[in-house]
């Protein structure tokens, strides 16, 4: 940390660093990294919890689905508890849709061929590192003619939010740390617009301890030396190129579409939606669902704030409060991932 604190010296002015991936906002928490920091060096969470940006009116539209007499929805465990306007999943379940967890894509198959007469519908919620098994899945379904399977997709993209994110004039970042998971992906070549346009800095890093104070290091030498550039620090696991062949299994299935992130907004080619040849399997498309009257997010909630990076979850007002894991009132206190359930958990368990 010594070695952190002579570098920030030299720069002289406060820096902004944001994590963009949930399992990053966790190990930082975990490990009490923030607190070792010289002040002026903040580091904050951005929008990297799938789960935490996924719109109201999509888990309203899911909700509705589930409770057709024909359907199985299959989901994550994580997404059972998201707010939607009226109620979440676990609640449409407590009232009888059938709504069943998953670890796997692949799980819905095994239900689809043993319920031939229903529709099996997976909610898939995820970024580019849990995209390529669900088009995996996709691959198996037409291979094995199961036509009973199809899925709601919700799947977003990680470069197209952190450009909003540089867009935007509600706070200055100074760098990124870069997702290690969605990295193993897509390599490093989407990040390049990060330097090469906003002359920011950007390094793609692990998960343990060490691998993210490397990180921050070698985000600071960038803008301590007065350049921009994205790295690796993760190399035992990331490549300049990602994974190609996990690349085409995208987009063999997917296209990119505007897509609406929870706290942030509509943000053009963010998401991903089925490809025409496969749009018989699109649950959106088949089911139809129309919600004419949308639902605005809980009063008081301030899950888009801390997504962007503005706050920090305990200034939120219902953080703690009326908002809490048992009784979550905005998606970031749900999944594990999640800024406010992070905040939450390492702060209570460190007054213990």
């Amino acid at each position: 940390m010594e070695l952190i604190k002579n570098i920030y010296n030299k720069i002289g002015r406060p820096i902004n660093i944001m994590e963009v991936c949930g399992t990053h906002t966790v190990a930082i928490f975990k490990h009490g990294i923030r607190s070792l920091l010289p002040e002026g060096l903040k580091l904050l969470s951005g929008p990297g919890c799938p789960v935490c940006v996924t719109s109201i009116e999509d888990i309203d539209k899911v909700i509705a689905i589930s409770m057709l007499d024909d359907v199985i929805l299959c989901t994550f465990g994580d997404m059972m508890r998201v707010p939607g306007g009226k109620k979440s999943l676990s609640e449409a379940k407590a009232e009888g849709a059938d709504i069943r967890i998953v670890y796997s894509p692949l799980d819905c198959l095994s239900i689809a061929r043993v319920n031939i007469n229903k529709k099996v519908v997976f909610f898939s919620a995820g970024f580019e590192t849990t995209t390529p098994s669900v088009a995996g899945t996709l691959f198996e379904a037409e291979r094995q003619k199961i036509d009973n399977f199809y899925i709601y997709s919700v799947n977003k993209l990680v470069p197209p939010a952190i450009e909003i994110l540089l867009q935007s004039d509600e706070i200055n970042i100074d760098g990124f740390i870069l997702p290690g998971h969605v990295s193993t992906i897509i390599g490093i070549h989407p990040y390049k617009f990060i330097a090469e346009k906003y002359k920011r800095s950007g390094v793609i890093t692990g998960f343990k301890a060490e691998d993210i104070i490397t990180g921050i290091v070698m985000l600071l030498r960038q803008i301590a030396e007065g350049r921009a550039a994205v790295e690796i620090q993760y190399k035992s696991v990331v490549t300049e190129i990602g994974n190609q062949k996990a690349m085409d299994f995208i987009n063999e299935f997917f296209e990119t579409c505007d897509s609406y992130w929870r706290g942030i907004g509509m943000l053009p080619n963010s998401g991903l939606k089925l490809r025409e040849k496969y749009r018989h399997r699109d649950a959106e498309a088949v089911f139809n669902i129309d919600l004419s009257d949308g639902v605005a997010e809980p009063k008081g909630c301030q899950c888009g704030l801390v997504l962007r990076g503005i706050k920090i979850p305990s200034e939120c007002p219902l953080f703690g409060k009326a908002c809490t894991p048992e009784k979550p009132v905005g998606a970031c206190m749900v999944s594990t991932e999640g800024s406010c359930a992070a905040y939450y958990k390492y702060n209570l368990l460190s007054k213990h």
